[in-house]
């Protein structure tokens, strides 16, 4: 599993499983959510729990928005719903169905399309005026063609809305953490595909979960500046639902990002 390929080909299959086992993240909105934003009554998130500002993202209303890797039928419907012509590009085809079961249940136009977030090359240069990337790079295995890739296919002035893990949420012992003490075991870089045993991947992989990578913070903030966006607005969150590390400090962060020049 240590191959470039496996990394998108396991976390495929793994997201698809997730969504028969009803993921919080696969489950989507209600016709309630749907109508409420028709009304301009709406909020998401790119992180667990805060919503993201309205500020952000400025008027949606016939704005091209690319939901990048963030397919499950909960953010991209009510994007669309709030006026936006609205894509959902995602590398899991059961979680892009949980998009079209809503778009079809509530006469919504949304676009489909499975791919690798880190190649966008379905789309022409400049295609989008803003992207919705909430908290998923953690799913493969280089972030930095993310961001380049991001910051093609947006307009000049296009806006990037992303959530990102503080790497430090992969460093603890997890069987120890679930005893309540948190202890210092893997060091950066961090990678569920090559920095355990195969005893230890197997605590995931025997239940099919996804893996996960712990990008630094170089190349999650620094990748975005390098790739020529200019940070404008950033946040931190924390789990909702019972999580020891988030007890002192928060592991989620989100940024809002505007396509700048490109830096030398």
């Amino acid at each position: 599993m240590k191959a470039e390929m496996d990394v998108r080909a396991y976390n495929r299959e793994a997201w698809d499983r997730e969504v028969g086992r009803g993921n919080r993240w696969t489950v989507p909105v209600s016709p309630e959510v749907i109508a409420a934003a028709r009304r301009g009554d709406w909020s998401v998130v790119l992180t667990p729990t805060k919503p993201v500002p309205r500020a952000w993202f400025g008027d949606l209303n016939g704005r091209d928005v690319l939901g990048l890797a963030s397919a499950g039928g909960q953010q991209c419907p009510v994007l669309a719903a709030a006026g936006a012509h609205v894509t959902v590009f995602d590398n899991s085809p059961a979680q892009l169905r949980q998009d079209r079961e809503v778009a079809e249940r509530e006469g919504l136009e949304l676009k489909l399309v499975e791919g690798d977030m880190k190649d966008l090359s379905a789309f022409a240069d400049g295609s989008f005026d803003l992207i919705f990337h909430p908290c998923s790079n953690c799913f493969v295995d280089d972030v930095r063609p993310v961001w380049r890739e991001a910051y093609r296919v947006l307009r000049p002035g296009g806006v990037l809305l992303s959530g990102l893990c503080n790497p430090v949420r992969y460093l603890f012992d997890p069987a120890q953490e679930e005893q309540g003490v948190m202890r210092l075991k893997y060091p950066m870089p961090y990678s569920d595909f090559t920095s355990l045993s195969d005893e230890e991947r197997r605590r995931y992989t025997d239940k099919g979960e996804p893996l996960c990578v712990g990008h630094s913070l170089e190349d999650q903030l620094g990748g975005q500046l390098d790739a020529g966006f200019v940070l404008t607005h950033l946040f931190e969150d924390r789990y909702e639902e019972k999580d020891l590390l988030s007890t002192f400090l928060s592991t989620f962060m989100a940024t809002r990002a505007v396509k700048g020049a490109p830096r030398s």
